[in-house]
């Protein structure tokens, strides 16, 4: 294994799984750190946590056991994976656990710090963070109702959870030497380095200045450059063969791409079942009764309490935000079980959340990844068994994602990607 990434959640994993695979690597997705080592023959391992919102220190130790057994695979060089919109708070969890993951690798080399991944609209300039034109403190991200992103200056925000300086390379000096920039800040003390980047040859000119850093972090964007550097880029793709059979569609995700998904979802008069977190507290809705409804459906069947910002607040101020947010994971986790057992063969999450409750529940372990289903987002195939997954992040997809992705899964010979 001669890469090796810590995702701070499963739709991290996949979408930087599909960024090496297109690359030509050899890609395998592990949820949680393995018992034991990995034969040879896979070129790049990811290793998923549900680590984005975990405590703190809870995410430092499942990240340092994730580093450790990739340091035992051989892994020449180990990526800290997190999401395009940085997804965190002022305590972290980014931060945090960059601090330990640089004192265990002993490294003095800079960490770059990007998460910008141009092909999803993100970008990084003036080290603030853009999603398509708007900063993303003025983005539906200010409201997200576990990561709340209130400041756009990545670097004064990393400053905020990190014991460490954080230093900063400028879009022209990325254009110009980036590797020199990128010591430059290490040498003066500042090790975190949060890095411009517009577009996608901005990304690869920063993978390739990385080159021989022990420890690199970023958004899926990072990986544009590492097929080549690790000598992977003409390997064959694989070839996809997706599975026939019902499918689902659950989503626990308010991110506004994904309510515009529900809304041609329900435009196209697609069956959908929506839940209130009222109504799973009080015990007037059930994963059993859901999954009934699931049964009956022609066509594609969405269940989703997914809603919008001010809903969302209501019910975590009613509640509590754990509260609530336990309420809906639990739900999905008894769903996803029973929708399985009751033959579903093709099942489609949206939100990192909503994706790590359907894995844990349905105890996956591998990953397979296939093609792509949009941008940040592969068909997925469960390592020996008769299971395809899209595991899609909030703000991933266009409008028809649901419908697009229930294609693609169903694929044979690696078609229907875009």
């Amino acid at each position: 294994m001669k890469f090796g990434a810590i995702c701070d959640d499963f739709t991290g994993a996949s979408d930087l799984g599909l960024m090496l695979a297109e690359g030509g690597m050899s890609v395998v997705q592990f949820v949680g750190t393995p018992d034991a080592a990995r034969p040879a023959g896979v070129g790049a391992g990811l290793v998923s946590l549900k680590s984005r919102s975990a405590p703190v220190a809870q995410a430092v130790q499942d990240s340092l056991e994730a580093y450790r057994w990739l340091r035992a695979q051989g892994c020449e060089q180990i990526m800290f994976k997190y999401c395009s919109t940085f997804d965190s708070t002022p305590e972290g969890n980014i931060g945090p656990v960059l601090d330990a993951l640089i004192e265990e690798s002993g490294t003095a080399n800079p960490v770059i710090v990007c998460p910008a991944f141009p092909a999803a609209g993100r970008t990084v300039y003036q080290g603030h963070l853009f999603v398509g034109d708007r900063p993303l403190s003025e983005t539906g991200m200010r409201h997200h109702p576990i990561t709340p992103m209130t400041d756009s200056d990545i670097r004064r925000w990393l400053g905020r959870q990190s014991r460490r300086a954080v230093g900063h390379v400028t879009l022209a000096q990325l254009r110009g030497d980036p590797r020199a920039a990128l010591l430059a800040e290490a040498h003066a003390g500042r090790q975190l380095v949060v890095c411009d980047a517009v577009e996608d040859d901005d990304l690869r000119a920063l993978g390739r200045a990385a080159k021989g850093f022990p420890l690199i972090s970023g958004g899926s964007g990072i990986a544009l450059a590492l097929p080549e550097l690790f000598g992977d880029s003409k390997r064959p793709a694989a070839r996809w063969q997706g599975l026939d059979g019902p499918a689902a569609v659950l989503s626990g995700s308010c991110s506004e791409a994904t309510r515009r998904q529900i809304s041609t979802h329900l435009e196209r008069g697609a069956p959908a079942y929506k839940i209130s977190v009222a109504d799973l507290i009080a015990g007037r809705e059930t994963p059993e009764a859901a999954a009934a409804w699931a049964r009956a459906q022609h066509g594609l069947p969405l269940i989703y309490s997914s809603d919008d910002p001010e809903a969302v607040r209501y019910n975590q101020d009613r509640f509590g935000a754990d509260v609530a947010t336990e309420a809906v994971e639990s739900f999905f986790r008894r769903l996803a079980r029973q929708l399985v057992d009751a033959g579903v063969r093709r099942l489609i999450a949206a939100g990192g959340e909503t994706s790590g409750a359907v894995i844990g529940a349905l105890e996956i372990a591998e990953l397979e990844v296939g093609p792509r289903i949009a941008a940040g987002v592969p068909a997925l195939s469960v390592t020996g068994r008769d299971l395809v997954l899209a595991l899609k992040s909030g703000n991933f997809g266009g409008p028809d994602f649901f419908a697009e992705a229930a294609k693609i899964l169903a694929a044979k010979d690696g078609g229907g990607g875009d």
